[in-house]
């Protein structure tokens, strides 16, 4: 099993971490904007509800309006400019963004039904966002230290495109990853994104890489690179709001 310089991951998937067991993931796609503390309740009444075997697993994407969370690990320093709305949360990692123009997927697995490792869990969410960069021909990568999925430009600059922010709850996953298409990148400005500071990083979108694709086209990327990692998802996607 060899590793790259750059990668601090082996080249292959965590056993799949796929559950014979479990019923098909149920994929939901949210048409409209979801206020932030509402999709939080939504997701801490379903991993009960999961946890307790009475609902399937669940995929949920949506968008949120303009927003920055801190994670376990904010720096309050970290926090620039508050010009929009901030929300303590519970999932790991430091302050990130939310907002139009970028797609999130909140990710609600049972691992004690698949495989109870959480760092197995998250380097097969850093595969997925991979995959799914390389259908719009965008070479996702790995970096060690740095949380997240980043792509290195021909200036040497390495920006961030995905970010990754879990919590889990009695082996039940919850939060999970964004994947930036066409926001506003300057409302980035009012934080140091996941706590990386550096001249020579900082975060991109499939735009600003001049890759035109709406969130419906990653959606349908978003769902095989999900299958090929995770397992099926329910034949016939979910709709909310």
């Amino acid at each position: 099993m060899q590793r790259s310089n750059d990668d601090p991951w082996p080249i292959m998937l965590s056993t799949r971490l796929m559950s014979v067991k479990s019923m098909p993931v149920t994929w939901t796609v949210s048409a409209l904007p979801v206020p932030y503390l509402e999709a939080v309740q939504l997701m801490e009444e379903r991993v009960e509800a999961i946890r307790r075997r009475e609902a399937a697993e669940q995929v949920w994407l949506l968008e949120h309006s303009p927003l920055y969370t801190a994670g376990t690990s904010a720096k309050e320093h970290d926090l620039l400019d508050a010009r929009f709305p901030v929300f303590k949360s519970g999932r790991g990692g430091q302050y990130t963004y939310h907002g139009p123009g970028q797609r999130v997927a909140y990710v609600m697995l049972d691992l004690k039904q698949r495989k109870p490792d959480a760092r197995a869990f998250v380097r097969d969410l850093e595969q997925w966002l991979i995959r799914t960069l390389a259908r719009f021909d965008v070479k996702g990568e790995r970096r060690s230290g740095r949380v997240g999925i980043w792509v290195a430009l021909p200036s040497g600059r390495e920006d961030k495109i995905a970010a990754i922010g879990v919590r889990l709850r009695h082996w039940v996953t919850f939060h999970g990853i964004s994947i930036n298409v066409d926001p506003d990148l300057s409302h980035y400005s009012g934080i140091v994104p996941c706590g990386v500071g550096a001249e020579n990083l900082g975060v991109t979108s499939l735009a600003a890489l001049g890759i035109r694709a709406s969130l419906t086209e990653m959606d349908a990327a978003l769902k095989p690179a999900f299958e090929e990692i995770f397992g099926p998802v329910a034949a016939k996607p979910t709709a909310a709001g």
